[in-house]
């Protein structure tokens, strides 16, 4: 019986030993996959299979490269760098703009208000309510709100370019640390494919910000009312119809 028990539980643990190797077999292929999804020369490039002819100075090393530099401007590598700056720095500001932009509209604490009305409000009798809240921030002075804001960039650009308070030579890109609180970024395969996340919720941001500047000067709307508009009559509401009845459009003639 004994032997028989023994036997038993040897076959077990092989067992579950070849389950285990099996689940790490099955893992290590997926970020290896994402690793050469988003890296390196067999990343998806911009025009898919007839992209052959990438620029060779666009290797795959940094995220978001999808080989399309038509005019060059990336050719140099000192320009390549802060191009990748302003880009990606940019892009963080496109995504919170984003939100900052969508939230005064969509809250009926703040009367729905469009963002390029919210602002305003700080100049009338009561000031403005963050939020719609008294209680939050109630802020009265668009002096105190530019002198606190430039302080506050000063220290988190000082921080970053930096490379943190002492100058400790973090990333000035991705510096980590303080700013990444949930260890988001201390697998290395999970930190590669964010950051190639990041860049391209990014770029879209950028593009989307731009749809609200030009929904707000040819429309006088928000793009929450844009919106609502056009998903209420998709082909009675759009560019095409919108636009030769539009504000810009009318001062254009």
């Amino acid at each position: 019986s004994n032997h028989t028990y023994n036997t038993y539980t040897t076959a077990m643990a092989a067992l579950a030993a070849s389950n285990l190797v099996a689940k790490v077999a099955v893992k290590a292929p997926k970020a290896k996959a994402s690793a050469v999804e988003f890296y390196g020369p067999d990343r998806a490039k911009w025009l898919g299979p007839f992209s052959s002819d990438t620029p060779a100075y666009l290797t795959g090393e940094f995220p978001g490269d999808y080989g399309w530099d038509t005019a060059g401007l990336s050719a140099d590598p000192e320009t390549f760098a802060k191009y990748r700056e302003a880009e990606l720095i940019h892009a963080r500001w496109a995504m919170l703009g984003t939100v900052g932009c969508l939230t005064p509209e969509i809250l009926d604490a703040t009367d729905n208000v469009p963002f390029f009305k919210a602002g305003a409000l700080i100049f009338s009798e009561g000031g403005i309510d963050y939020l719609g809240n008294p209680g939050l921030v109630h802020a009265q002075s668009i002096l105190a709100i530019a002198g606190v804001q430039v302080v506050l960039m000063g220290l988190c650009e000082a921080y970053r370019v930096n490379g943190g308070p002492a100058g400790e030579g973090l990333d000035p890109l991705y510096p980590g640390e303080a700013f990444d609180p949930l260890g988001l970024a201390d697998d290395p395969d999970a930190f590669a494919e964010l950051k190639t996340k990041e860049i391209k919720n990014g770029r879209l941001a950028m593009f989307s910000m731009f749809g609200y500047y030009v929904q707000a000067y040819t429309t006088g709307k928000g793009p929450v009312q844009c919106w609502k508009e056009h998903v209420a009559d998709p082909f009675g509401v759009n560019g095409f119809t919108v636009l030769p009845e539009s504000f810009a459009y009318t001062n254009w003639q």
